[in-house]
């Protein structure tokens, strides 16, 4: 196996447009898909008779699968090729679509979204890593804030485009709409991407910890979504037990999964995890809660309730390169919270969501929320990859990525409990809507708030440079 060199040579200039380009539209695909479903989810519940809390399975099975995967798939990429592993994601991701297409009922459909989130866990687990490979300290985050840029319009598009094609060709086609995409991804890496990444080649492959961890997130992030159940209390508490065996198992194996002083002795590192963590756990599902508010309440079609949703990512992907390029001069904790800090203010906003709130107050809040977006998540990713040696860059893309998706799940899963609390298991009919409106209004409080403190962990997280 080849290991790609990092030097700033002629010769390579040609593979780090190639990585980039490859790495980019594969960060495209699957907020494109997470968007889109968003707006079709009010009709897949009719046509496959789902209730409110089947429905966040939907979105839940996907990021409870990518959760456990991605750390055990960076560090195999770490090891065996971090082309080799995004390649075969693209495959499994492209071949889930199809599946989730042809679905013909609720089980088949989320047994779908999990392989889609294997799939999704080896793509993000190693497009940020090949690019901080590839690019020198200097000029990362350019191509970072370009990488967001991508994963941001995708989720641009992802609305609108559900939008037309759940209206006009139903929500299956939205899976159908994915399968050309991933081929052209997959054509490109095997034509275009040269060489290969594995500064940790010849390491061994903890699978011991492997199984740890897989177990651990399983336990807390199911039973997060089964309270207030005792069974969910249970979970928890068997996958907090799962965390402190995974630690002590790490700091004593030779080859470990994750190394753990990568959070102990790495303030940097670990601070810009837990900033994402918070920032990913209060914002996911303000998606989920729109789409439904604007389709239910307002009785906005999925076309038009795209165009409306659509406000913050167009912000979020125009200012996402610059802020990238900004947190190379400016040092990116500065930038990234600020970014939270907005995000706050637009998660306030949407605490006062009624039946008649006005189309222009709504896209104005996104509009806050997607600048906010923008000057946080490409600093914080150029801090993270910055803060960590070259063999580490699979684990730390890894970590990242995980801490979205452990972030993308709470905020389901606390709209899932609310939702179970405020509703319960029923569909969402105009008796409900009032129930639903509480609903989301105490959704919106409580990631204001969980926002308002991520603010202090970003600052704290000390200087890149």
């Amino acid at each position: 196996m080849r290991i790609q060199p990092t030097d700033t040579s002629v010769d390579r200039v040609p593979n780090r447009r190639a990585a980039l380009l490859v790495t980019t539209v594969g960060s495209f695909l699957t907020p494109f898909m997470g968007s889109s479903i968003a707006i079709a989810l009010p009709s897949i519940g009719n046509e496959l008779a789902m209730d409110a809390i089947s429905l966040g399975w939907v979105a839940t099975a996907y990021l409870l699968a990518a959760a456990m995967f991605l750390v055990p798939f960076g560090r195999i990429a770490d090891i065996y090729g971090r082309k080799k592993i995004f390649t075969c994601g693209m495959l499994t991701y492209t071949a889930a679509s199809i599946l989730s297409a042809v679905s013909t009922s609720a089980a088949i459909l989320i047994s779908s979204r999990v392989l889609q989130g294997v799939g999704g866990a080896m793509i993000f687990s190693t497009g940020v890593a090949i690019l901080t490979s590839l690019f020198p300290p200097e000029e990362r985050g350019r191509v970072l804030g370009i990488n967001v840029a991508a994963v941001y319009a995708g989720l641009s598009l992802g609305p609108f485009a559900g939008g037309l094609l759940t209206q006009y060709l139903g929500w299956r086609s939205i899976f159908w709409a994915n399968v050309p995409l991933g081929l052209l991804i997959i054509a490109l890496a095997f034509w275009k991407l040269e060489g290969e990444w594995a500064e940790a080649k010849g390491e061994r492959f903890d699978i011991t910890g492997s199984i740890i961890y897989s177990l651990m997130l399983i336990a807390i992030m199911y039973g997060f979504t089964q309270l207030p159940e005792m069974s969910g209390g249970w979970l928890i508490l068997a996958g907090v037990v799962g965390v402190v065996v995974f630690v002590r198992w790490e700091m004593r194996v030779k080859s470990p999964l994750l190394d753990i002083n990568l959070f102990r002795k790495n303030t940097i590192f670990a601070l810009s995890n837990l900033a994402a963590l918070i920032n990913y756990s209060a914002t996911f599902a303000v998606s989920f809660l729109l789409s439904l508010y604007l389709q239910y309440i307002k009785g906005l079609n999925p076309q038009n309730a795209g165009l409306v949703m659509v406000a913050a990512p167009v912000v979020q992907a125009v200012f996402s390169p610059l802020a990238g390029r900004l947190s190379d001069k400016v040092e990116p904790r500065i930038v990234a919270s600020a970014g939270m800090g907005l995000t706050a203010i637009g998660l306030i906003l949407f605490i006062f969501l009624n039946a008649t709130t006005s189309l222009i107050f709504i896209i104005a809040s996104l509009v806050v929320l997607g600048f906010g977006f923008a000057l946080f998540s490409s600093p914080n990713t150029n801090a993270v990859m910055s803060s960590v040696e070259k063999r580490f860059y699979g684990v730390a893309s890894a970590t990242l990525a995980t801490m979205r998706q452990l972030g993308m799940m709470l905020s389901m899963g606390m709209v899932m409990l609310i939702f179970a609390i405020y509703i319960g298991r029923v569909q969402i009919t105009p008796e409900q809507h009032p129930a639903f409106l509480n609903s989301v209004n105490t959704a919106f409080i409580i990631f204001a708030v969980v926002c308002f403190g991520g603010i202090f962990a970003s600052l704290a997280r000390g200087k890149v440079r």
